[in-house]
């Protein structure tokens, strides 16, 4: 097996020896370089300080594969860079106390930005998936000049009130639906103004002032940046595959598998809310149509309750409550079929339900769809429990809030390989 330097891994580390490469496997092969090995190991070694921590120098070599020297030069350079700190002394083993290594809390930031028809949400996140200071805005999503002078004046309001250091800031996230121009739903019609923005390069305009430099910006679907969230900070931490739903305005999902965000051949994997449906309980001609909080706002407006955001949702009297009952039933129903697919097709560890949803309502879904799934389906022969995801309601804008930290300190396929 050839092997590169002490700080890297072996070629066959890097391509597992099913995956292919001996032809067929890929369309378009690629290797990698020392160079590129090297800086893959350094994300290892920080994403196994960021999960395990506090870690020993010789825990980190058994959990990595790599070895002593490896890990020794590894982490020092962590350190240097501010990334990792030294926590205290393990005690106990034999021979001298071994140092335990811990993410450096202030090491970086990343500041991601959720827009959708509904809603902005603004919010700063540490590499330990702290949430460093937030804010958000609820109303009707107004055209792109106006949305990032919001923006800006709420990372400007940010950086001030939490004494957010502009100098830890390593990129920009931000994820909004695809179909924001040109899908209707529900009492909403397209917004045709976001048709033609380049958004990477409206919202690095916009704030290359307030954190006083020209940062990268990292644009991603919704759904996508949700179920990357989950994967870095969440119960991605606990299954290594999971199909995500989104539930906000519209209706979205996200498919990881083997620990990767699975994009499939056009990075339209998971378009779970375009799925067509056939009930007489409901007009609507696709599953966002019936399955969105903008259905269910709407179906709560033709029964005389104006209810705009979903934190009114706990405030509705017993029509009301009634009338968000059935819609559960209703969207566990339509739900049951497309979850099935999914879970015998994809094989996932798990199905998690997360956005906007309130935290109760989102438990009542899951519970109705396990009841539902299981009756649907008693003679199979596995089926993926559903649940809540761990982070709901702000998932989008922390998932938006790793994609810099994926792009320059995180281990991901993308980082390892040559493109």
């Amino acid at each position: 097996m050839e092997t590169v330097d002490e700080d890297s891994i072996s070629v066959d580390q890097i391509i597992p020896p099913d995956s292919g490469r001996h032809g067929g496997g890929y369309k378009n092969l690629s290797g990698t370089n020392l160079e590129r090995a090297g800086d893959y190991n350094q994300r290892v070694v920080l994403q196994a300080i960021r999960i395990h921590g506090p870690i020993t120098r010789a825990e980190l070599s058994r959990t990595t594969g790599l070895t002593a020297p490896a890990v020794a030069n590894i982490t020092r350079r962590l350190i240097q860079l501010g990334l990792v700190a030294e926590a205290g002394k393990r005690h106990g083993a034999r021979g001298q106390p071994a140092t335990k290594l811990v993410v450096h809390p202030d090491g970086c930031l990343s500041l991601g930005v959720n827009i959708d028809r509904d809603h902005i949400t603004v919010l700063f996140l540490d590499l330990l998936g702290r949430v460093r200071g937030r804010a958000s805005y609820e109303g009707v999503l107004a055209g792109p000049p106006a949305v990032a002078a919001r923006v800006r004046a709420m990372v400007e309001s940010l950086l001030i009130e939490q004494d957010l250091r502009r100098a830890q800031l390593i990129g920009i996230g931000v994820a909004l639906p695809d179909g924001l121009a040109q899908t209707p739903l529900p009492d909403r019609d397209p917004l045709h103004e976001w048709a033609e923005v380049e958004v990477g390069k409206l919202f690095a305009e916009a704030l290359a002032e307030p954190v006083r430099a020209r940062l990268a910006v990292f644009v991603e679907n919704d759904a996508a940046a949700a179920a990357q969230g989950e994967l870095q900070f969440g119960l991605g931490l606990k299954y290594d595959s999971f199909f995500y739903v989104l539930i906000s305005a519209g209706l979205g999902g996200g498919l990881v598998v083997g620990g990767e965000y699975f994009r499939g051949a056009n990075g339209r994997s998971g378009e779970i809310g375009y799925l067509p449906i056939h009930s007489d309980r409901t007009a609507g001609g696709s599953l966002q149509d019936a399955v969105s909080l903008s259905a269910l706002f709407a179906d709560l407006a033709q029964h005389g309750l104006n209810v705009t955001t979903p934190a009114d949702l706990a405030n509705l009297d017993a029509q009301g409550q009634d009338l968000v009952s059935a819609w559960v039933d209703l969207a566990a129903d339509l739900l049951t079929e497309p979850l099935l697919a999914v879970s015998w097709l994809v094989n996932p560890e798990a199905i998690l339900l997360g956005g906007r949803l309130p935290s109760a309502l989102i438990e009542r879904l899951a519970d109705r769809l396990t009841n539902n799934l299981r009756q649907r389906a008693p003679l199979a022969p596995v089926l993926a429990p559903v649940s809540r995801a761990a982070m709901a309601e702000d998932a989008p804008a922390i998932g938006a809030a790793i994609l810099p930290f994926l792009a320059e300190l995180l281990p991901s396929r993308s980082s390892l390989m040559k493109v």
